[in-house]
C-alpha cells in the first residue's frame, strides 16, 4: 500500500482530533487512583471524546470491546478495560484513538499509580524520552530506520528490552495505514521520510526481555518473563523542519 502524504487542510482536521485526544488522556489522568477500574477510566475517556463529537478509534475496531487499552504492570498493550482495580505502585499503560471528521489520532502514556517504585518510575521516563531520541530523526531526506534505531539504541542502554512483535504506523483517514514504524533496526532504511508524512511513533519498552505473549482473550500482550513494560506514543507530523507533534499539549 502507498504512504498517503496529507495535505494542510488534512493535518487541520487532524489536529483538531488531537486536541480532543489531548483533553481524553488529561481526564482519564486526573481519575487515576488506586481503586479505580479499568471499566471506569474507559467510560470515562469514551463519555469525553462522544461529547466532543467524536468517537473512540478502537472500539470494535476489529472487534475490540473498549474504547480505551489499558494495560498494567507487565502487560504491554491492549489490556481490555474490565473490573481490574488499580493498587498503590501499578504503573497504568493507556492508549486511546480519536476519530474526527473523518480522521484519527492516536497516543498512549503510561502513568505511575501512586508511590511507585524507582526502577518502574526509570522505566517509564527512559520509554518516553526514547520516543523524543527516535523524534531528532523525523525530518525529511532522513529514513524511517533512523528513527527505529535511535529509539532502540537509547533503550537498550539502559538493558531494556524493545518489543518487536508491536510497531508504530502511518495514521490519517485509517487508524493503522503505511508506513510500519519499528522501534528497532530492520534491514534496509525503509522508506524516506517527507513532509506531510503523518506516523504515530510509539515505544512498547520491556523492564527485562523483548519477548512477549498474547493472553487468552486474544488481545492482551504480556511480557515473557512478568517484568514491567511502558509504552509511550504521539501522533506526528514530518514537516519542512521540526516535526509537530499533534497530540501534545503547547
Amino acid at each position: 500500500m502507498p504512504i498517503h502524504i496529507k495535505s494542510a487542510d488534512e493535518i487541520s482536521l487532524m489536529r483538531e482530533a488531537a486536541q480532543i485526544l489531548i483533553e481524553a488522556h488529561e481526564l482519564v489522568e486526573s481519575h487515576l487512583r488506586e481503586g479505580i477500574t479499568t471499566k471506569e477510566l474507559d467510560q470515562i475517556a469514551e463519555k469525553f471524546i462522544r461529547s466532543k463529537n467524536a468517537y473512540p478509534s478502537f472500539l470494535n475496531y476489529h472487534g475490540y470491546p473498549g474504547s480505551a487499552c489499558i494495560s498494567i504492570n507487565d502487560e504491554v498493550v491492549h489490556g481490555i478495560p474490565g473490573k481490574r482495580k488499580l493498587q498503590q505502585g501499578d504503573i497504568v499503560s493507556v492508549d486511546l484513538g480519536v476519530y474526527y471528521k473523518g480522521y484519527h489520532s492516536d497516543a498512549a502514556r503510561t502513568y505511575p499509580v501512586g508511590e511507585v517504585s524507582a526502577d518502574k518510575l526509570k522505566l517509564i521516563e527512559v520509554t518516553e524520552q526514547s520516543f523524543f531520541e527516535g523524534l531528532k530523526y523525523a525530518k525529511p531526506g532522513n529514513h524511517l530506520s533512523q528513527i527505529s534505531e535511535a529509539i532502540q539504541k537509547y533503550a537498550e542502554s539502559f538493558g531494556y528490552g524493545v518489543v518487536r512483535d508491536l510497531v508504530g504506523h502511518g495514521i490519517g483517514k485509517e487508524l493503522h495505514e503505511e508506513p510500519q514504524v519499528p522501534n528497532y533496526k530492520t534491514p534496509g532504511r525503509g522508506p524516506k521520510l517527507q513532509k506531510g508524512m503523518v506516523l504515530a511513533i510509539e515505544p512498547m519498552i520491556n523492564m527485562g526481555t523483548w519477548q512477549v505473549r498474547v493472553l487468552d482473550d486474544d488481545w492482551t500482550f504480556v511480557t515473557r518473563d512478568g517484568m514491567a513494560s511502558a509504552h509511550y506514543e504521539n501522533t506526528v507530523v514530518i514537516t519542512d523542519d521540526i516535526p509537530e507533534i499533534l497530540t501534545l499539549r503547547k
